[in-house]
């Protein structure tokens, strides 16, 4: 049965994911991915000219779902105490969730590929810029300062997600998501929202 163009992309983006967590990029070859996918090679070629750009538009697929997620924190709630807390969940989430897809933005072994570089790094920025937005609406910080806290924020809830889960979440998620929230917003809650008095 044929698929739909976007439906085959998404069954070929799947199969190319666990193919590519299972082996890492370099031992992954076309032939598993169509395998897993369970279609000829050319059918895979029909829709990706290479395995590098099907490595690229995976990354991008969880790039997107990683600074959609932070951005869905951000816009969750007003109280700032609670967008920390959703925020931190947000990469807690994305690093326990969705196959290991984590790995492919945050452990590639491709980051000498300026392309993945770029799309690596680009990630930590979209989400720096959305949080570094709100400390700067609400504590009217300047853009250097916010810009910085935002960066801090975000690679410690990416170090952090990680580390838990490389010790097999030894504290459940949630809570270990709460524990660095609570670290997170002893700091970012000590600067006063803009015209309140310090």
């Amino acid at each position: 049965m044929r698929l739909p163009r976007s439906a085959r992309r998404s069954q070929l983006l799947g199969a190319a994911q666990e193919v590519f967590v299972a082996q890492g990029y370099h031992a992954a070859a076309m032939d598993d991915i169509a395998e897993r996918a369970g279609v000829s090679k050319p059918v895979l070629y029909q829709h990706f000219p290479g395995k590098f750009e099907l490595y690229l538009a995976l990354l991008d697929q969880h790039a997107d779902a990683m600074v959609g997620a932070v951005r869905e924190a951000l816009a969750s709630t007003s109280d700032n105490k609670a967008r920390v807390a959703a925020t931190i969940a947000a990469y807690f989430r994305f690093v326990d969730e969705d196959g290991g897809a984590f790995r492919l933005v945050f452990e590639s072994d491709l980051t000498n590929q300026q392309a993945v570089r770029d799309r690596v790094e680009g990630v930590t920025q979209l989400c720096a810029d959305a949080i570094s937005g709100v400390i700067r609406e609400d504590a009217g910080l300047p853009e250097a300062e916010a810009e910085l806290l935002a960066v801090g924020l975000v690679g410690m809830a990416q170090v952090a997600a990680r580390y838990w889960l490389s010790t097999d979440g030894s504290i459940p998620r949630d809570a270990a998501a709460r524990l660095l929230a609570s670290l997170s917003w002893r700091g970012l809650g000590a600067f006063p929202r803009a015209g309140e008095p310090h």
